[in-house]
């Protein structure tokens, strides 16, 4: 496996962006390996995953690239006062990486996954363009993003999200997102979830278990003993690792 720390300019976010990227070696004459994007959550960056893991271990005998960028607190979205970080995320970055990497543009080869707001963005980026990726991870995801905003009603949701009762049936509405993808005529993605018992996000993750079991998605769900930590992650990313092999 080949380590890549890289920096380069997003046209869409107007400054200079950083993700890591692993990838298999051997790879001078291909241009299609799959690819996962992993995704950070709200006070991490793009080398947390590396630092906090062994995912590089972990993805080894696997095949499979992974990219982990740095979208800050932005919950994966276009900001109502800040940076396109879903234009970013969802389009430009795919395009860099494969500019760069021998990577797959395939749906049946790309994934997302991540952790607390990067699960809510792993889910929001195959729900969204479930044409270009075939499953989607969430472990402890901020599933429910219009209770969380309920709840804490401060100036950083407004700047991220902009009026806050608007965001219920919005595209950045989960629940929305998963009812119109599974009413639409096109591909569905896989989904796993995961969330620890004692974590604070556990309701708002048996909502959307709740809401989505209805909907006929390839689904599958875990719990079990853990909180919003590197302990639980640690090991559930193996997991999903499991589950996309």
């Amino acid at each position: 496996m080949a380590f890549i720390q890289c920096d380069f300019f997003s046209e869409v976010l107007g400054f200079s962006c950083s993700m890591n990227v692993i990838l298999p070696q051997q790879t001078y004459k291909r241009k299609d390996i799959p690819t996962l994007y992993l995704l950070h959550g709200l006070s991490d960056d793009h080398t947390i995953w590396m630092r906090r893991t062994s995912i590089e271990r972990y993805v080894a005998s696997m095949g499979l690239a992974v990219v982990m960028p740095a979208v800050h607190r932005s919950f994966y979205t276009d900001m109502a006062a800040g940076y396109r970080y879903w234009t970013f995320i969802s389009e430009e970055l795919p395009a860099i990486a494969r500019s760069f990497f021998p990577l797959s543009d395939k749906r049946e080869d790309n994934f997302a996954a991540g952790l607390s707001m990067g699960g809510y963005g792993a889910f929001k980026l195959v729900l969204s363009c479930p044409d270009q990726f075939a499953a989607g991870a969430s472990l402890s995801g901020a599933l429910d993003v219009a209770n969380l905003a309920s709840i804490f009603e401060n100036k950083e949701f407004e700047n991220i999200f902009g009026d806050l009762s608007k965001i219920a049936g919005s595209k950045n509405d989960l629940f929305h997102l998963a009812e119109s993808t599974a009413k639409s005529d096109g591909p569905r993605p896989k989904l796993y979830q995961c969330v620890g018992t004692e974590d604070f996000l556990y309701e708002d993750n048996i909502r959307f278990r709740d809401y989505i079991q209805k909907l006929g998605y390839d689904y599958t769900y875990e719990e079990g003993p853990g909180n919003h930590s590197w302990d639980y992650w640690d090991k559930m990313i193996q997991r999903v690792l499991e589950w996309l092999h």
